[in-house]
């Protein structure tokens, strides 16, 4: 495709434009006072929301405005950046569900939206969307941002293989198959990883673990890592020695990382949500995006219209549909949106299998035991 470089752990691929914005004074450095905030907008995001494709249209609506955008690399150090004082660069920020409620909005680095002007689009969303729960703070009485892309998160295999029925029967079981010693590899999302290892050895992840429950962790994570073929962070490697026979599955992934392949037309590459498993008898985790107003003292007046504008039905699919990887967004419950997607890109998403996918899995959380969890990890890891 062309476009498969850009990976979610990935840096921004933009370094000459951020290196000369840092310079300018852009990231982590206080604007003047007089800076004028009706005509300049800073987003912190995953990667898509940074490219030309949904960026240049909002550009083109606003011509004297000044649009940045930056990739971050995980959801934690996008917040800490905000709780580092650069509530003072920011008007947007774009994580995964758990932060926005959880922490945002009760260390006060984020507002919430105008619930008359943005709930009458949540209605246009798929049905699980409409009052999602996380895009709401604790008490439900403020929405705190806009949902869109979203997609299960459990693992990935080549069905010419492992037919899909068994590797969801299975779950993460099938990574303790003897058979499967030196035939699957490990994507290197580190926090995913620790979440996916906690339920292949029938732990929750979002509750505190006894001791029992660490060296429960522990005898997985070692014996997953010791038993992977080879590890990476890459996921175009992976799906590449998917496709080319070097391994059979990979532990950890889905959607977001089985979609560049597929709209490749190698749709044996398939994300697996399992059947089961041991947080209310599921076993796939989902993340959501939210984008949020960052509470800046000195707004942007175009942030709130950025907000409108990825909503419209073009956008949405620009921003499903943006380069590196393919995911299925909020909007899709929109009929105009759904439109915009052909046979190959709904192929590509996994559509016909979303909804119940979607039904096996859990909301993604923060860790609960996650200082002791990742130094165990890490350890493993090593060897």
């Amino acid at each position: 495709m062309g476009k498969q470089g850009i990976t979610r752990r990935s840096f921004v691929r933009q370094s000459a434009l951020w290196t000369a914005a840092v310079a300018a004074g852009f990231s982590g450095i206080a604007r003047p006072a007089h800076a004028a905030r009706d005509s300049e907008l800073n987003i912190l995001c995953w990667e898509g929301y940074n490219t030309d494709n949904v960026l240049g249209p909002f550009r083109d609506m606003y011509p004297k405005a000044t649009v940045r955008a930056e990739s971050g690399t995980s959801d934690p150090d996008m917040i800490n950046k905000l709780r580092a004082g650069e509530v003072n660069v920011w008007d947007l920020i774009n994580v995964n569900q758990p932060w926005a409620q959880q922490q945002l909005f009760p260390e006060n680095l984020i507002k919430p939206l105008d619930r008359a002007r943005f709930e009458p689009y949540n209605e246009l969303m798929l049905p699980e969307f409409r009052n999602y729960p996380l895009a709401y703070d604790s008490s439900g009485e403020h929405l705190l941002g806009v949902v869109q892309r979203f997609g299960p998160f459990s693992f990935v295999v080549n069905t010419d293989k492992i037919s899909r029925e068994t590797a969801e029967d299975q779950g993460y079981k099938l990574f303790f198959d003897p058979k499967m010693k030196g035939r699957y590899a490990v994507l290197t999302y580190d926090n995913w990883n620790i979440m996916h290892m906690c339920l292949a050895g029938d732990l929750n992840p979002f509750e505190e673990l006894d001791e029992a429950g660490l060296k429960t962790f522990e005898d997985t994570a070692r014996t997953i890592f010791s038993n992977a073929k080879l590890l990476s962070d890459d996921l175009v490697a992976l799906n590449t020695a998917l496709i080319n026979g070097e391994i059979d599955a990979y532990f950890t992934g889905g959607t977001y990382t089985a979609s560049p392949a597929r709209y490749d037309g190698q749709t044996q590459v398939r994300a697996i949500t399992p059947k089961s498993g041991p947080v209310d008898g599921k076993g796939g985790v989902v993340w959501v995006e939210l984008t949020s107003l960052v509470n800046n003292p000195n707004p942007s007046s175009l942030a709130p219209e950025f907000l409108e504008f990825i909503q419209q039905p073009e956008i949405c699919k620009k921003v499903a549909f943006a380069e590196g990887t393919y995911n299925p967004v909020s909007q899709m419950g929109n009929p105009d949106v759904f439109a915009l997607f052909d046979e190959d890109e709904l192929d590509a998403i996994q559509w016909d299998t979303l909804e119940e996918e979607m039904a096996r899995s859990i909301d993604y959380q923060i860790v609960a035991s996650y200082d002791r969890l990742i130094e165990i990890y890490n350890a493993a890891k090593r060897g």
